[in-house]
């Protein structure tokens, strides 16, 4: 196995569009990570030019200690798993995954102990003599993953795999991709636009955006200590709530929104004090709001009184969509008990029904209004 680098890696299209600019990305050896971000941003053209099927324009890729930018495709020991599984239609799933090794000329009982030894792992043997046609999507996307198996590559290479497939689907293969990652310790890169994929399978993710790397961070720091705004509101689903206001000195250093106003949590104090008279924006996501009487442990907290838009029960918790009248906030909250559950859906039919809400400050983000940079505090 190797480990993959990117070196100031930058791909510019005619005109001089920039569709990645001078990405650093230092993959280790069997790390499982995720390149995340809305479509444009660059991911699928990285994990191209890593696999050679895009040119570079300027900087390094390296497999191993090998720069590979003259390298041909078929030479950089990776397999790539593409999005529309790319199967022949005319072959068997067995001659499917057997291809790539017989055109490399390996004897046919090693290609025979590799496409079957596969087809267990991913547990696909009894369709290894259907053709694709007869496939359901997960199967044929089973068979894709096995094709790339077959060849004990270096690195895996994963454009959007999962995309085609329905939601219950797509649940149970990223498991099955994480599974596979931990059994072969290999290098994997995987892409995908969705951040729930990325946050539940990657060691690492790479967030981008407009062909530049925001951030690069385990999946636990991205959640809680993003390093600007685009970062805070692209991971977490419901979205961060954003809210901008001015700092303001009166008797206190507080954060006023117009209708919402608070003191400044301890620990941005010092930070924010420097922001006085300028506006800042105030991030807090939904699971940091609580029902006014299920907030009693909560220790630095600001109170919040809203209009309910929307209720959405999700069984154990419930998505409250509010507005304060100048912002659009999304809560997601416990219902505790069934009357609790009852009264928050009967103000889904009580247009301008008002909610008392207690945030929990110990958990607000701040961001600066121009450069959208985090405000937090820098980590011990």
């Amino acid at each position: 196995m190797a480990r993959v680098e990117l070196r100031e890696v930058t791909k510019l299209y005619e005109n001089n569009v920039v569709a990645v600019n001078r990405a650093n990305i230092n993959i280790q050896d069997k790390e499982f990570v995720v390149l995340v971000g809305p479509s444009g941003c660059g991911k699928s053209t990285t994990l191209r030019m890593v696999a050679g099927l895009e040119e570079i324009s300027s900087g390094e890729i390296y497999i191993g200690d090998r720069v590979v930018n003259e390298v041909a495709p078929k030479d950089r020991d990776i397999a790539m798993v593409f999005q529309n599984y790319a199967l022949y239609p005319h072959m068997t799933v067995y001659e499917n995954m057997a291809f790539g090794l017989k055109l490399r000329k390996y004897p046919k009982a090693e290609i025979d102990q590799r496409v079957r030894e596969a087809a267990r792992i991913l547990s696909i043997e009894p369709f290894l003599d259907r053709k694709p046609k007869a496939l359901s999507g997960g199967q044929r996307q089973r068979v894709a993953v096995g094709r790339a198996i077959v060849r004990k590559p270096q690195v895996f290479l994963f454009d959007e795999p999962l995309s085609n497939l329905d939601a219950k689907l797509r649940v149970q293969m990223r498991t099955e991709i994480s599974k596979l990652h931990t059994r072969l310790e290999t290098t994997m890169i995987y892409v995908t636009h969705d951040q729930v994929e990325a946050m539940t399978m990657g060691d690492r993710i790479v967030v981008m955006k407009d062909g530049n790397i925001q951030q690069i961070d385990t999946p636990l720091n991205l959640y809680n200590h993003p390093k600007n705004k685009f970062v805070a509101g692209f991971i977490g689903s419901p979205a961060m709530n954003f809210m901008t206001g001015k700092v303001v000195q009166e008797n206190g250093l507080f954060f006023n929104e117009g209708r919402f106003q608070f003191r400044v949590p301890v620990k941005f104090a010092g930070i924010l004090e420097k922001c006085t008279d300028r506006e800042v924006v105030f991030g807090i996501r939904p699971e940091d709001f609580h029902l006014a009487d299920n907030a009693s442990g909560i220790a630095e907290k600001a109170e919040l009184t809203a209009t309910v838009e929307v209720v959405e029960p999700m069984g154990n918790e419930i998505y409250l969509y509010l507005s304060t009248g100048t912002n659009s906030l999304v809560a997601r909250v416990t219902a505790q008990s069934e009357s609790r559950l009852s009264s928050l859906q009967n103000m889904k039919g009580n247009r301008g029904s008002q909610l008392q809400l207690v945030v929990d400050m110990s958990k607000a983000h701040f961001f600066d209004a121009q450069s959208e940079m985090s405000l937090s505090p820098l980590r011990a």
